[in-house]
């Protein structure tokens, strides 16, 4: 047994030794990967905005790669996003795993979620940067709860799922409420003012995500109670069943607001978050 402690002390401190090592490129990753995550939402939010003004449909963030993708020099620029995402992913799953902040259990288990989230985006940018077209390629969600249905408790497992990620949302906004932001978020070198915008703005933020993730939950809900994956809606789906409702553009509006909001809020922490990877 005293063997077998040592053993995992010595790898412990070999996995710290490590991340203290690579802990400046881990930072600059962290940086890149906030700032893409805060371009990609300030652009669903400005889309979501126009679809409220009936100007075009909603979309979700594979939505906003093919936007991206079709401007001029849109591969290139679409590229830096899928670099920026995979860093995003990579600080997340190095917050999961050796926990430079000292975070609960449970935020770490959704730094991992979010980093084979954030994994999947940067691959489906990077896909469609290489490709010569800038189409989507049919409904994924569906297809994935298609096949969590079919596996031995699927729709207790799509249910769960599904309350979990409403759960998420409804957090979301009881933080943007209580207006609990990211106390490593070091705004203190902004005017009075900014910082007051900046601070609006995430909350706005927190609410909008929040709305939207409750949504994708409680569609997931419904699609495990009918045994029917086609119920499934992404971040597209839930914000084109907000503009169905009887205010729908206005609440669209209210959310692109919310969403544009959030994307600004990273690109304060891609400036002024303090980052400790190790």
């Amino acid at each position: 047994m005293a063997n077998v402690s040592g053993v995992a002390g010595q790898a412990g401190a070999a996995a710290r030794g490590a991340a203290r090592n690579a802990a400046p490129w881990v930072e600059r990753l962290a940086r890149i990967g906030y700032a893409a995550r805060g371009v990609v939402y300030v652009l669903l939010g400005i889309i979501a905005g126009q679809a409220a003004l009936g100007k075009r449909g909603v979309t979700d963030q594979r939505g906003v790669f093919a936007e991206i993708v079709s401007r001029p020099g849109g591969k290139f620029m679409l590229g830096l996003v899928a670099l920026g995402l995979m860093g995003y992913a990579v600080w997340r799953f190095v917050a999961a795993s050796i926990n430079p902040e000292g975070d609960s259990a449970g935020r770490r288990a959704a730094f991992a979620v979010s980093g084979v989230v954030h994994t999947g985006l940067a691959l489906s940018a990077a896909r469609m940067a290489m490709s010569s077209s800038s189409g989507g390629g049919g409904n994924a969600n569906a297809s994935l709860t298609a096949k969590a249905l079919d596996a031995p408790g699927g729709q207790f497992l799509v249910a769960a799922a599904g309350l979990v990620i409403a759960g998420y949302g409804i957090q979301q906004i009881i933080h943007g409420w209580r207006a609990e932001l990211d106390k490593r978020l070091d705004l203190s070198r902004l005017e009075a003012n900014t910082r007051r915008a900046a601070i609006t703005a995430a909350r706005a933020g927190l609410a909008a995500r929040g709305v939207v993730f409750i949504l994708i939950g409680f569609f997931l809900v419904q699609a495990a109670r009918h045994d029917n994956a086609s119920e499934t809606r992404g971040m597209d789906g839930a914000l084109r069943a907000l503009h169905n409702t009887a205010y729908g553009p206005w609440l669209l509006g209210l959310v692109a607001l919310g969403l544009i909001g959030f994307g600004v809020t990273q690109l304060l922490n891609a400036r002024y978050r303090r980052i400790t990877p190790a």
